[in-house]
């Protein structure tokens, strides 16, 4: 339920407004020295300060109490904590009567009987993207691939050199938008998935969707495949390393990756905590009622998001990187 991998395996724990978020991160190879510059860098990208993203800021310093030995990994599980420290739960107490549209305030209280954490998110934040992040940065140190990450679409904007003035725009109407992140990995070898439940696809699909406000996936050319012919999709061998002319398939044939790039187009929802006055039914009088929802939020969470989706992805390669090597 809250771990994910078998042979590099990761689970998260915590809540947003709880006192503290972290990870234990099993199959972390012995020996590797972590380099924690690189893992902070990561976490700084996906900090808010930009336009368009929530004033929460958090310092996540990392608190590291297990698996590391001399500065290097025993191989034992590396247990990583984050404290939550700039939190206003106050912000969230109506949420009790009156569920929020297009967060999971309601199922949550059906699912676990009212007993949930429902301060910011709780277990459903974004917030807990954050301990995703770090041992996604660790997962790349294990690995000779090029991970890179870009946003290629904002609402209805594509050209994100004009990204801040429509994001002010957004704001200025108390909404928000959502957008398209694509991921690429490059260098990565022949072999890696295992039919049929393991299959590299599937196992990104998997991930991905663990992403709070992911809606879609697309590996490769993806949907847009629709509007082509067998002839034009497929992928033509080039020579005997499996070097293809295109690359529709987004480096996975079979399930398996074929040795070109890996490509990942992930759709995040547009936030769903807006500025601008809702209206959702109120548990208590049994009827809708207006409301705002308050507290601190993101115009575009999928501005900070695409290192979210880089080292989640991350973690998907790290773990059957590992089951490759056992038949090598």
């Amino acid at each position: 339920m809250n771990s994910f991998g078998t042979l590099f395996k990761v689970t998260i724990y915590g809540e947003s407004h709880q006192d503290a978020i972290g990870c234990v991160i099993d199959g972390v190879l012995p020996g590797l020295k972590i380099d924690w510059d690189k893992v902070n860098e990561d976490l700084a990208k996906r900090r808010p300060g930009a336009v368009g993203t929530t004033p929460r800021i958090e310092k996540d310093e990392l608190i590291v109490t297990s698996g590391i030995f001399n500065d290097v990994a025993t191989g034992s599980p590396i247990h990583v904590m984050i404290k939550n420290e700039n939190v206003q739960s106050k912000d969230y107490s109506h949420l009790v009567k009156q569920p929020r549209p297009g967060h999971a305030d309601y199922v949550a209280s059906v699912k676990y009987n009212g007993f949930h954490d429902y301060r910011g998110g709780g277990r459903f934040s974004g917030r807990l993207t954050t301990p995703i992040v770090v041992a996604g940065a660790i997962a790349k140190q294990m690995m000779p691939f090029e991970f890179s990450n870009k946003l290629v679409q904002i609402g209805t904007l594509k050209d994100m050199s004009k990204i801040d003035e429509y994001l002010e725009e957004v704001k200025n109407k108390g909404e928000s938008v959502g957008g398209i992140i694509e991921v690429t990995v490059k260098g990565v070898p022949v072999g890696l998935g295992e039919p049929m439940f393991e299959k590299l696809d599937s196992k990104i699909g998997q991930m991905m969707f663990s992403i709070p406000a992911v809606k879609g996936v697309e590996i490769g050319t993806g949907f847009d495949g629709v509007n082509q012919f067998g002839s034009w999709f497929n992928d033509v061998y080039e020579d005997e390393t499996g070097k293809t002319l295109t690359n529709h398939s987004g480096g996975v044939s079979g399930g398996i990756s074929n040795g070109n790039d890996i490509v990942v187009k992930v759709f995040v929802k547009p936030t769903s905590s807006i500025a601008k006055t809702q209206t959702s039914f109120n548990m208590e009088s049994k009827e809708k009622q207006a409301f705002q929802v308050g507290g601190r939020h993101d115009v575009a969470i999928v501005r900070r998001a695409g290192i979210v989706v880089e080292n989640a992805l991350a973690i998907v390669l790290a773990d059957l990187f590992l089951w490759n090597k056992v038949y090598k």
